[in-house]
């Protein structure tokens, strides 16, 4: 009788160390929309004309800030200097939505347009959030499939750098829509069974799935939705 006592015991205890993990990471995800916030107000008063003139410099100059702060997370997960460092991190990407919030809101129905993007990006984390939580499916067996794919993702974007083509764009935003919705059912569903131990980088993963669910999403609104006067 004793060991099964102690098997469930610990079955409790683990249980309840990943429910610790999953609350600690919404609210410092919840936390980290903060600095975001902050940070995209200040890029909506900046000049971004560098970027344009620049648009490759430019990009790897932020991917190469973002790669430093990444390193510098993942060093300190276990410090309080991690969730200061993910802070930061938020605040800069939010300064990084400074261009592409400078164009939705050019166009006349442009505040509609970011109201759209930012309350579907919320729609859809709730509802794959809640399936990952509340089924305790394991959707790790999605991760090959959507490693493959933003690599794809990713080489196709740096090519329409170079050609531009429009409809491209729009297609590869959708792509990018279904797979980071992929990416928010795997990365929450490695907190809830136990792949993910440490809430700092479990809340990076998931802000980063928001982060560029609200950009494509963006983007595809702004396609089909923009109106100029």
């Amino acid at each position: 009788m004793q060991p099964q006592l102690t098997g469930y015991n610990t079955t409790v205890s683990i249980g309840a160390e990943r429910n610790k993990v999953l609350r600690n990471t919404y609210m410092l995800l919840g936390i980290s929309l903060v600095p975001t916030v902050i940070g995209a107000l200040v890029g909506l008063s900046m000049n971004f004309a560098f970027m344009a003139q620049h648009p490759i410099m430019y990009s790897l100059g932020a991917f190469a800030v973002m790669m430093g702060m990444f390193f510098g997370i993942s060093a300190s997960r276990n410090s309080g200097l991690g969730v200061v460092l993910l802070l930061a991190l938020t605040g800069f990407m939010g300064l990084m939505l400074g261009p592409i919030l400078q164009m939705a809101l050019g166009f006349s129905n442009g505040g509609q347009i970011v109201g759209l993007a930012a309350g579907g990006t919320a729609a859809i984390f709730m509802v794959l959030a809640g399936i990952a939580t509340t089924s305790k499916r394991d959707f790790s067996f999605m991760g090959k499939f959507l490693m493959v794919g933003i690599v794809l993702l990713i080489l196709a974007s740096l090519a329409n750098m170079f050609f531009q083509i429009p409809a491209m764009a729009l297609t590869l935003s959708g792509v990018a829509v279904l797979l980071f919705s992929g990416f928010i059912l795997f990365d929450v569903s490695r907190v809830v069974n136990g792949g993910e131990t440490n809430y700092v980088m479990a809340t990076l993963a998931i802000y980063l799935d928001i982060y560029n669910l609200f950009i494509n999403l963006l983007q595809i609104l702004m396609a089909l939705m923009g109106q100029r006067d």
